[in-house]
């Protein structure tokens, strides 16, 4: 896939929204040389890209975060920073939007622009309870799309059950990703599937995105 210069990940807790964020910046980075991950996860204080600050850094990535994320403040808003990713026309960022709908509502202030200069994908993960068929993933993707203002202009398919999920696992979630773009008239552009099996999947549900995971323990979030 063609990443655009602003890639915006959104989707229902759990869909593996920053492991995308993580893999695709330093994806990115091979070939850009100016890249930023911008955290704006304000729910999720388990598993969070900022928390891989050191690791971004030593691969040249730069991080955007908000200090509030993960606190008790109820709506951080964006950190200062963020105008960066629309001012520079050079820079290429992956912005991870936690905290499904309530994570959106802080991106109205920059909903004009994201608009006009982002592509936003929604993440989905068939193995979740509340995204679990289709249907559910379409409410949450409008409930998304009306709390930040923006639009989506495609899916990824990142349904996985962990470190113990299997290619037939994967395979098994082609039809209920199609089924979501269907619903919602957006392309499936990606499906993620751990490095370890892309080969085994390669051909039959592509086109792939192979994740290096970066928590184990927290795969899913």
């Amino acid at each position: 896939m063609n990443f655009a210069r602003i890639t915006l990940l959104a989707g229902h807790y759990g869909s593996g929204k920053t492991q995308l964020a993580l893999n695709i910046a330093l994806l990115l980075k091979q070939t850009r040389p100016d890249v930023a991950l911008v955290d704006l996860d304000i729910v999720n204080p388990y598993f969070r890209s900022s928390d891989h600050a050191e690791m971004l850094r030593a691969h040249g990535v730069r991080l955007i975060a908000s200090e509030f994320a993960g606190s008790n403040v109820e709506l951080p808003g964006l950190p200062s920073e963020t105008a960066a990713v629309f001012d520079s026309e050079t820079l290429s960022s992956v912005m991870d939007i936690g905290g499904d709908d309530r994570g959106a509502v802080a991106l109205g202030r920059y909903a004009e622009k994201l608009r006009r200069e982002a592509t936003a994908l929604l993440v989905v993960n068939r193995y979740r309870l509340l995204t679990a068929d289709a249907d559910a993933a379409l409410q949450i993707m409008r409930e998304i799309e009306r709390a930040g203002h923006i639009r989506f202009q495609g899916i990824v398919n990142n349904s996985n059950l962990g470190v113990q999920t299997t290619a037939r696992d994967v395979l098994a979630t082609r039809e209920f990703a199609e089924r979501v773009g269907a619903l919602a008239g957006l392309p499936v552009v990606l499906t993620a599937v751990m490095a370890s099996l892309a080969d085994e999947v390669a051909g039959e549900i592509g086109p792939l995105l192979p994740l290096t995971i970066y928590d184990k323990s927290v795969w899913r979030i």
